[in-house]
């Protein structure tokens, strides 16, 4: 937090960093890079891409992805390998190619009675099919009409969509809203007291928050971060402006304890403020709701937090300015109807952790603000994550280590059970252990520890009082379902065994991962499951990704494709899920972009991959990243980049990893720049041999053949062409110097 003068009472705030120096942040760019491209791109990873997985092409549809071959470079046969590629007609994998004496990667794709061999140079083509978790896509027929008609029903759906939006974003336009003032000297000293250094993401976004709520527009920001990455201060500095405004504010969150969390946080930030915090909630009797209800009426509470109690008919405000609302998609659709028209009333604020990937995003661009934080919280570490049998001493060894460092225990398990005192019996075999098994064996196995028992079925003041007391500190070991899945921050709760992790979803493994390692302690997990033979093939690769991705801001890499659509279900409705799948969540995501920008009259110009004809050797070679997943990932980086800033950050990143750079390599990544600056002028092909490069170019090109620089001449075939001298040792160098000259000079 920054000095400050508070002119009311003539005093001079000063920080901390500014007496004593600011300390320098640990070099966090790749991690925090890797965690915000991973949350934009959405559903775009190509390295853990297995035989066998789905992809679409845009023009041919749904197809098997069955590996990464080595086919000759290019010749006509490959350039139709390009396009049509099915083996009847395109390159066949055991025929070379006279004049061409090397090979580079293609994509081996199965379509129904074909097979398309793509480019790697033209992954920018296909994306990962993402559909609802379970659903297996029918593929394509190579030349048929299944993907044509399915795209010609879903633009349909689209448009209709789009219509929708656009009302709902015009209504909102007309509609005046509450312009706040701007920040007082009050607001400054709230800000100063927050005892953390905002990191720079938190800070955007906080800015980002009072800019809206200063507007005359009614706000409707979401605000997309991993678990613990500083969501709800940005929620607390615009209920304080609010409060300051007079203005009453809502947080509404989908469960009691997450409320009871809020509530806490809350009335802890705002105790050196006249600012009164009320709850509602089933935690509270029927005479504390009642009282709460009636302090909401006649002004007497500036902010509530609750659950969809507070949506109930009977709850009015006298002045209400802002709704917060935190993980909206887990809210009934009733209630989400009531939250549509709130948004028409007043500033809303919404907090998620779900991912929503950089596609939707750009389909929503204008009718819903999105701030991002990707950045983790400084001296915040990585959870270790284990995958393990149950075993006694394992679980006794790390409850024991957990305690001697004064910290508590989480031990989540799915079932509840009967009431009668735990047997100690919990040995994670196929049976169902109840949650009183897992609580006798821990009682049994570390006699000291002081264990507590939670779950929903139990009486609201029993599990209130239950948790009150691992909030305190008064238990060592909290034995219980998912109900600990949100709400609960305790730093000092850095070890957590989840029963039978197989039976749990992967973002639900990942929400109950981020209840520990909130602090700068290391924290760690343990994932207790059955033999390993017991195990399915889905469970296995849910907990290896689990296990894999440990990083900070991991949480948008793990996403499953049940959690992408569910993020797009959250700004989208439920209706859309069919159209999703049959087409595949980032090609549905494009359709639904260009329809919002049709019905805006904003001009619909795509970027076309230029056809390739190439003669130079750039490739990745398989001895210097042997790993396929690894080689695909950067392939696809490769051929999306727009500029050399973006290629020169791709190779630091493959020298820094791999070693250094290989021709082949540093061929590759000419030739992507080249492709990247045809595709700007709008060319529909390229042809690069070791003496000339030609262009064809489109109608919409930019490039006035008029103005072309020599040694540019337009020949008769209708494409520019311009000689490479035999002296030039580098073709695709050399092509990328003279495309450059041609941009400049002539468009």
């Amino acid at each position: 937090s920054a000095s400050f003068a508070s002119r009311a009472d003539g005093v001079a705030y000063v920080s901390t960093a500014d007496v004593l120096g600011a300390r320098k942040p640990a070099p966090r760019r790749s991690a925090a890079k890797k965690a915000r491209d991973a949350l934009l791109g959405g559903v775009g990873d190509f390295s853990q891409l297995a035989p066998g997985d789905f992809l679409v092409h845009q023009l041919h549809g749904v197809g098997r992805y069955r590996g990464l071959v080595k086919l000759p470079g290019t010749g006509p046969r490959s350039r139709d390998a390009t396009r049509g590629g099915v083996n009847a007609g395109g390159l066949d994998p055991g025929r070379g190619d006279g004049n061409v004496p090397f090979g580079i990667d293609f994509l081996h794709l199965e379509y129904d009675g074909g097979t398309l061999y793509l480019p790697v140079y033209r992954l920018g083509e296909v994306q990962r099919y993402v559909g609802a978790e379970g659903h297996a896509p029918r593929i394509d027929k190579l030349g048929g009409v299944t993907w044509e008609k399915a795209r010609a029903k879903v633009s349909r759906q689209v448009a209709a969509l789009a219509e929708e939006l656009l009302q709902v974003y015009a209504q909102r336009a007309a509609l005046p809203g509450h312009r706040f003032p701007a920040a007082d000297d009050y607001f400054r000293e709230f800000e100063a007291a927050f005892p953390f250094e905002e990191t720079p993401d938190q800070a955007a976004a906080i800015d980002a928050v009072l800019t809206d709520m200063e507007s005359a527009k009614a706000m409707d920001r979401l605000v997309c971060g991993d678990v613990g990455y500083g969501k709800t201060e940005v929620a607390l500095r615009a209920v304080f402006r609010a409060a300051l405004a007079g203005k009453q504010a809502v947080l509404l969150a989908p469960t009691t304890l997450l409320v009871e969390q809020h509530a806490r946080t809350m009335s802890e930030r705002f105790a050196s403020w006249p600012v009164k915090v009320g709850k509602l909630s089933r935690f509270q009797s029927r005479n504390e709701q009642l009282a709460t209800v009636r302090a909401l009426a006649d002004g007497n509470l500036d902010v509530v937090v609750g659950t969809h109690r507070v949506l109930s008919p009977d709850v009015r405000f006298k002045d209400l300015g802002l709704v917060v609302i935190d993980e909206e998609q887990r809210f009934g659709v009733t209630h989400k109807e009531r939250l549509k028209k709130l948004r028409t009333q007043v500033d809303v604020l919404t907090l998620t952790a779900t991912p929503i990937p950089r596609t939707l995003h750009l389909a929503m661009a204008g009718m819903r603000d999105l701030s991002i934080i990707a950045t983790p919280p400084a001296d915040r570490r990585a959870v270790r994550t284990f995958v393990a049998t149950v075993d006694e001493a394992l679980v006794k060894s790390a409850i024991e280590q957990e305690l001697a460092r004064g910290g508590q225990v989480y031990f989540v398990t799915r079932t509840i059970g009967d009431e009668r005192p735990g047997t100690g019996t919990g040995t994670g075999t196929g049976r169902r252990e109840s949650i009183h098994d897992w609580a006798g064996m821990v009682r049994r196995l570390v006699p000291k520890a002081r264990v507590g028992v939670a779950h929903g079925a139990l009486p609201a003041e029993k599990l209130e009082d239950v948790m009150v007391q691992f909030v305190k500190g008064e238990l060592d070991v909290l034995v219980a379902t998912t109900i600990v899945e949100s709400g609960l921050d305790i730093p000092r709760a850095n070890t957590m065994f989840v029963a039978r992790a197989d039976t749990f979803g992967l973002s639900q493994l990942y929400q109950l991962r981020g209840r520990v390692g909130r602090s700068r302690e290391r924290a760690y997990c343990y994932l207790l499951v059955p033999s390993p033979d017991q195990l399915t093939d889905e469970a296995r690769r849910r907990l290896e990704a689990l296990q894999r991705f440990t990083e900070l801001g991991a949480g948008f890499q793990i996403a499953s494709a049940d959690l992408e659509i569910r993020g797009g279900g959250e700004l989208l409705g439920a209706k859309q899920s069919g159209s999703i799948a049959s087409v595949g969540f980032d090609q549905y995501t494009k359709m639904l972009e260009a329809a919002v920008a049709e019905l805006r009259g904003q001009p619909i110009h795509q970027l076309v991959d230029p056809e390739l004809t190439i003669e130079v050797p750039g490739f990745i070679p398989d001895d210097y990243v042997p790993d396929t997943g690894q080689r695909l990932e950067l392939y696809k980086r490769l051929s999306a980049i727009e500029d050399e800033d973006e290629v020169r950050e791709v190779l630091d990143e493959m020298q820094d990893r791999y070693g250094p750079l290989p021709g082949e390599v540093l061929l590759l990544a000419d030739l992507m720049v080249v492709k990247a600056l045809a595709r700007r002028i709008d060319a529909i092909s390229v042809e690069l041999t070791r003496a000339r490069l030609a262009i064809g170019l489109g109608p919409s090109t930019p490039v006035d053949v008029t103005k072309v620089p020599g040694p540019w001449k337009l020949e008769r075939d209708g494409r520019l062409h311009v000689p490479i001298g035999a002296t030039e040792t580098a073709p695709a160098e050399a092509a990328r110097r003279r495309l450059q000259s041609l941009i400049e000079r002539a468009t």
